[in-house]
């Protein structure tokens, strides 16, 4: 007898016949190489378009446009009446309310309540608009990872975290998230049939100890601290620290899921 329990298939008395997998996409330059249909898709930008996704939403935004274009961001703007977000290159493009930073959101001074957001960066954004096909999509930091974990252990579907690097590239940050993700989902999920969400948990068993001091050999991370962005830093590799918030993808926006 063969039975349906919690997305995975099991013979009565014994051990599952199929269980999803986790895979791991490092840059959006290779999503052609994926077949999202059917797939819950995590989009991760740890610095710093998703950690601030994460805590906008946290903070009390309702909703979240994220838009390729600077153009469409102050469209949406314009059009909704809504707080605009954007940043290129690392740095608060001009004309919009804030830039990249979850700190644009902690500022007593402008709370973000019951407004809604446009936000449109470098890599993560762009890297939302290319999942589209995927069955589901949710933004994924170390802010929320219990957030992620669980979301995608309710859906029993294969996971492919795509990691917005930089600018096409490969990018250390958004990897270990990848694989602090696999390590919570072990055993429930596959997280060793694919080569790259194996090197991701190695990643994160090699620095989890001490997140801050083995990030701060990333590229991406001196490139962000040269920009005086320390802070930032510090702040978005908090583990859990919104761990009920999970932006979710529904018709052009992400909510609260």
């Amino acid at each position: 007898m063969i039975r349906r329990l919690r997305g995975s298939t099991r013979r009565e008395g014994g051990a599952p016949l199929f269980m999803p997998k986790l895979d791991i996409c490092f840059s959006p330059e290779l999503l052609p190489l994926y077949d999202l249909r059917g797939q819950v898709a995590v989009i991760v930008d740890i610095l710093r378009a998703s950690s601030t996704i994460v805590t906008a939403l946290g903070e009390g935004v309702t909703h979240v446009f994220p838009v390729a274009s600077l153009e469409e961001c102050a469209a949406y703007g314009r059009q909704h009446g809504c707080l605009t977000a954007a940043e290129r290159d690392g740095l608060p493009a001009p004309g919009f309310d804030l830039g990249n930073s979850p700190f644009g959101f902690l500022n007593a001074d402008r709370p973000p309540h019951g407004r809604a957001l446009s936000i449109s960066t470098t890599n993560g954004t762009a890297a939302l608009r290319r999942s589209l096909a995927a069955e589901a999509i949710v933004v994924g930091a170390f802010l929320n990872l219990g957030a992620v974990a669980d979301f995608t252990r309710r859906q029993g579907r294969d996971v492919l975290v795509v990691c917005a690097g930089w600018k096409g590239q490969f990018c250390l940050e958004d990897t270990i998230f990848g694989g602090a993700l696999a390590a919570r989902l072990a055993p429930d999920f596959d997280v060793y049939g694919s080569d790259a969400t194996l090197a991701a948990l190695h990643l994160w068993q090699q620095g989890q100890a001490d997140l801050s001091a083995y990030l701060l050999q990333s590229a991406h991370v001196r490139r962000l601290n040269s920009l005086e962005a320390n802070q930032d830093f510090a702040f978005c590799l908090q583990i859990d620290a919104y761990a009920k918030v999970l932006p979710l993808w529904q018709n052009d926006r992400l909510v609260m899921e």
